[in-house]
């Protein structure tokens, strides 16, 4: 159930990030997207707005966040699952062969 949830936010946190990069697109996209030089206008992160610098930390950051519950959730749950296994085996006793 971990892993399920962790895989659920970073399905959304990835989401939202590409509904975010669109976003972004559209909010600095140019009609004219060159330099007089030829070459393409960058927006640095540094000039970019403030709400959108903090979608795209918080989403990152979320994203990171959900891999990190479903890479350990697994791990737990294969751990358990292990566990579980050994026990049944130790607990299974094959019954004694009579010899004649």
């Amino acid at each position: 159930m971990r892993a399920l949830c962790g895989a659920i936010i970073t399905a959304g946190a990835l989401i939202g990030l590409g509904l975010t990069a669109i976003g972004i697109g559209q909010r600095y996209t140019m009609e004219k997207a060159v330099t007089p030089g030829g070459e393409p206008v960058l927006v640095r992160l540094s000039q970019m707005d403030s709400p959108l610098i903090f979608i795209l930390v918080f989403l990152t950051s979320l994203a990171v966040i959900g891999l990190a519950v479903s890479f350990l959730g697994l791990a737990y749950h294969h751990h358990r699952r292990e566990r579980e296994h050994l026990l049944r085996q130790k607990a299974h006793v094959p019954p004694a062969r009579i010899v004649t």
